[in-house]
């Protein structure tokens, strides 16, 4: 049987060293940490305010008149009198016609007329004739009825070569063909020398009008109904008022101008479920071009009294429940579980967990905890712009290093801890 002998008396007093050690290390951590001052942080100054509520929608730009150019007289096409993809203003000349056969119909046209007056002349001069014989009595009342029948006959002659010269002068004028409204031009399906009909199917061009112009968007009629049901708040939209309407086009840009609602169609489409809205956008320097896809911010609803918090003070525990960093009048650090309604922006819309003027924590939330005591900083404008760009990365880096310091000074003072096992094992 081994008998246990007692460690060597050499050994025993690096021993009770190193367990000292430890003590003394762990008293002046907690010193410190007792001595340390409240951490700086950051923090945002919540106000209550009126909110749109919006949504986005897809759509497609058109133009708000589209005019195809055709013929109202047969000929061949002189001359193209536009250049094509031009501006033309209404009643603009676009192509001329050949107009000889034209001019000689309004000559017949001018001659007719001419007979006919003459007839009618020389009838009025035998009424008036046949009248003043008639007072005397000296012809019968049969011949005065003859010369008054001549006399109409010859007049309403006159009113059908008047609209003969009319209709042959419009045939004319027609030979010139214009600009039914102002807008854009098209490119020309014709060319000089053609032969084209009246009515046909092929138009000359196409005149598109592209300021204004629509943006045709998309809603279901779920949502709408949804909306209208909105109790939130009181978040209601007053129909009577016209709401701004912001254009997000196809590479992520927002359009410089806003929109308004032109009208909405009154009914839903079976095969969609969807109901078409019209939007009016300025369009002075012809950016937006008809078919272009681009997306809108449709305003929904308007709460009113409502508090946004910045999306970067907000986090979610582990069942998801958002969660916030409140510093109160002590500058003591408060956690607080919000309701939150949706996103706006770089926001969040909260219902319920916070007030107005209470001021949340945006950065230094991993350098704090519930109950800490903090130095609270407020943000400027400055920096909630570089947060909202996604400028916030480097401050989130700064906070690391910070607490990654005590796991480098650990090994320092476990060392002697380390060192005494092996010198046990001697």
């Amino acid at each position: 049987m081994q008998t246990a002998f007692p460690a060597p008396l050499s050994v025993l007093p690096r021993r009770f060293a190193a367990a000292a050690a430890v003590v003394l290390a762990a008293a002046l951590g907690a010193q410190a940490q007792e001595e340390q001052p409240p951490m700086p942080v950051t923090v945002v100054t919540l106000q209550s305010q009126s909110v749109t509520l919006t949504a986005p929608l897809p759509g497609r730009v058109a133009a708000s008149a589209v005019a195809e150019v055709r013929p109202q007289v047969n000929g061949i096409i002189r001359e193209r009198l536009f250049d094509e993809g031009s501006h033309v203003e209404e009643n603009a000349p676009l192509y001329q016609i050949d107009a000889a056969s034209y001019e000689a119909a309004r000559a017949a046209a001018e001659a007719s007329l001419a007979q006919a007056r003459a007839t009618l002349n020389s009838a009025q001069i035998a009424y008036n004739r046949q009248e003043e014989l008639r007072t005397r009595n000296v012809i019968a009342q049969q011949n005065l009825d003859a010369a008054i029948a001549e006399r109409d006959t010859a007049a309403a002659g006159v009113k059908v070569a008047e609209a003969n010269l009319q209709a042959a002068e419009i045939d004319l004028d027609r030979t010139t063909i214009r600009a039914p409204i102002a807008g854009i031009t098209g490119l020309s399906d014709v060319t000089q020398g053609a032969l084209v009909t009246s009515g046909q199917q092929t138009a000359l061009t196409t005149i598109r009008a592209l300021d204004p112009v629509y943006v045709d968007v998309t809603q279901s009629a779920a949502d709408i109904l949804r909306w209208r049901r909105l109790s939130i708040a009181e978040a209601t939209l007053d129909q009577g008022e016209e709401y701004d309407v912001s254009l997000t086009l196809a590479d992520g840009s927002v359009y410089e101008e806003t929109g308004k609602l032109s009208a909405a169609e009154p009914h839903v489409r079976e095969d969609t479920g969807t109901v078409l809205l019209r939007l009016s956008f300025p369009n002075p320097e012809g950016f937006l071009l008809p078919g272009m896809y681009v997306q809108v911010e449709m305003p929904q609803g308007v709460i009113e009294d409502a508090i946004l918090v910045p999306q970067e003070a907000v986090s979610r525990d582990r069942r998801g429940v958002p969660t916030v960093f409140v510093v109160n009048d002590e500058n003591v650090v408060e956690s607080r579980t919000l309701t939150v309604e949706r996103d706006q922006g770089t926001n969040w819309i909260v219902t319920d967990g916070v007030a107005p003027g209470e001021r949340v924590i945006v950065a230094g939330l991993q350098k704090t905890a519930p109950g800490a005591t903090v130095t609270p900083q407020e943000r400027t404008p400055a920096e909630a712009e570089e947060a909202a760009t996604g400028g916030d990365a480097p401050a989130d880096a700064q906070d690391a290093p910070a607490e990654a310091a005590p796991a480098e000074d650990a090994p320092a003072q476990d060392a002697p801890a380390d060192e005494a096992p092996a010198e046990d094992a001697n």
